[in-house]
């Protein structure tokens, strides 16, 4: 009658129902989250109980591939900046940890399988767990972290509290520092109205004066002779006009400079004009720089990108990613054409397209199946992990390929991610659970 309670897809989905409802139970507030998922896994395979292992695969893939996805855009563009840094340090603490490990297997005896989980566990690395169960092939390897794990969360925790004490470090001064960095990286956009002066500029267009290269600035709205409209690239600008810039505070000095001083007067549209908040959700434009796209046919005028929660201000070479917001100021009459093509559907942001995921991690498997030979020493190649997650980060920058868009809406990436997290965490889990006894009555927990 019972028999069930040993069916594989029972025991999966029971360990990771269990394993929730333990993370979500909180201790003066630390949790262990999904990672609770591991030690129910541990448990019930200690008991006997078994996963079909295939779920162990497929779970990797997932949380590799869509790690990859979702770091892709800023790993590109933060390596370049910051890369010789963030290289030293990833690998000094890397290296240290990995140092450590070793000297324990040469003092202690400890089995390499073993020892490498232990490492990931201490390490608190979830992500470094699947890699390594993906070179060693081991459930050992997921015992050592089950029990370093714990151990390595106290640490974190007491690493972070007392280590900034002892080197002195103001955290608030710090985070205050970041922020300006912040700032300084990406300046606030803020808008300014001003009266044409600079006898220069009068009766040119709009293209003749490149405002954009320039100064940086966009003229997002022109009142002349008591009417307010969108500019185009034709339009004529005339001494007395008002102008509405949008920039960050150097870019409005510079604009300053070339037409004329600050104003304090109204410039709403009329009637005949709208600003629109638009998302990009349509597959055909991403990619496509603010000059390919040409909305200035249909006298409309991107004057803000807001991309991840910043504000950036548009150039002609900027290009469009799916999911931006762009603030259109333009006709009334030719926006809800401006619309169609941007797309503008909310619902698009939160919908999962299987197909780019399912072709990205066939070419991350195939490309990690690739073996080079190093010099006639030894063959080279980054394995399944390596080579999805690989895969992952250079599609994600690239961001669309033909008809087919690499991206995916963040509930969408987070759903599959931590879904495959679960099910690699519940199967690997159960393979070490039936091997834990054995290992801790050789090697002891000392």
């Amino acid at each position: 009658m019972f028999d069930f309670l040993h069916e594989g897809y029972f025991v999966l989905f029971a360990i990771i129902a269990l394993g929730l409802m333990l993370g979500d139970l909180s201790f003066k507030g630390f949790s262990l989250d999904s990672s609770a998922v591991i030690f129910v896994a541990l448990l019930l395979g200690h008991l006997g109980f078994t996963i079909p292992a295939e779920f162990q695969t497929l779970g990797l893939l997932l949380f590799i591939f869509t790690i990859g996805i979702q770091a892709g855009p800023g790993f590109f563009e933060v390596f370049r900046r910051y890369g010789h840094q963030l290289l030293v340090i990833a690998f000094t603490l890397i290296a240290s940890a990995a140092l450590l490990t070793y000297g324990a297997i040469l003092v202690f005896d400890i089995p390499v399988d073993l020892a490498i989980g232990v490492f990931n566990g201490a390490l608190t690395s979830t992500p470094g767990l699947a890699a390594a169960f993906d070179a060693t092939g081991s459930a050992v390897t997921a015992v050592g972290y089950g029990i370093a794990y714990p151990v390595g969360v106290i640490g974190v925790i007491l690493f972070v509290q007392i280590f900034p004490g002892l080197m002195r470090v103001n955290l608030i001064r710090e985070e205050q520092q970041y922020q300006s960095q912040l700032l300084e990286d990406h300046p606030g956009i803020i808008n300014r109205n001003l009266r044409i002066s600079n006898h220069n500029i009068a009766g040119k267009t709009l293209q003749e004066l490149d405002v954009r290269g320039m100064t940086g600035a966009v003229i997002s709205r022109v009142k002349h002779e008591g009417i307010t409209f969108a500019p185009t690239a034709k339009t004529v600008l005339h001494l007395d006009d008002l102008i509405k810039v949008v920039g960050n505070e150097e870019a409005i000095a510079k604009m300053e400079l070339l037409a004329g001083g600050s104003v304090d007067e109204d410039l709403s549209f009329d009637q005949r004009y709208e600003v629109s908040w638009l998302l990009v959700t349509n597959k055909s434009v991403v990619n496509k720089s603010i000059r390919a796209l040409n909305l200035t046919t249909f006298n409309a005028t991107i004057t803000r990108i807001r991309r991840s929660g910043i504000d950036l201000v548009p150039h002609p070479h900027s290009r469009l990613r799916f999911g931006d917001k762009l603030l259109i100021s333009g006709s009334s009459q030719e926006m809800i054409q401006v619309e169609k093509i941007l797309g503008n559907e909310a619902g698009r942001l939160s919908e999962t397209n299987f197909l780019p995921m399912a072709l990205g991690i066939a070419l991350g498997i195939a490309v990690g199946a690739v073996s080079i030979n190093v010099f006639g020493l030894f063959n080279f190649s980054l394995g399944l992990t390596g080579g999805v997650l690989a895969v992952a980060l250079i599609l994600s920058n690239i961001g669309k390929t033909g008809p087919i868009l690499w991206s995916m809406s963040g509930s969408g990436n987070q759903l599959v991610r931590r879904l495959g997290l679960l099910l690699f965490m519940a199967t690997v889990g159960v393979s070490a659970g039936a091997e834990m006894e054995s290992v801790i009555k050789n090697e002891g927990l000392t």
